[in-house]
């Protein structure tokens, strides 16, 4: 699936099943909120905490989470993802194309 495809299937969706888009900061403190659950996922599984009894790891599916409620933000305030990425991802070249490669901490 491209993003634009995901932009199109999460509007269908919200259209067909969700009544409405939530305003738009409600979708921030939600997606606050996701990227917490992730972290905790994170933290149990690759650091210091342990799993509690019943839980298990769901990074995946709370990827995806924060996922979807970006693509609601996106597309509720205009925003076309796929030109987006395209142009952070050339910001980025542009501005740390030398930098990562000549940082002694990252040698192996």
């Amino acid at each position: 699936m491209t993003i634009e495809e995901l932009q199109q299937k999460v509007d269908h969706w919200i259209k067909t099943y969700g009544v409405r888009y939530f305003s738009e900061l409600t979708n921030m403190a939600i997606l606050t909120e996701e990227v917490g659950e992730l972290a905790r996922c994170m933290a149990r599984k690759y650091g210091d905490q342990s799993f509690k009894a019943g839980e298990k790891e769901n990074m995946a599916d709370e990827m995806a989470d924060i996922l979807w409620v970006l693509t609601c933000l996106a597309n509720q305030t205009g925003v076309d993802l796929t030109e987006a990425m395209s142009r952070n991802i050339e910001k980025k070249t542009n501005r740390d194309k030398n930098r990562h490669i000549n940082n002694p901490k990252l040698k192996p």
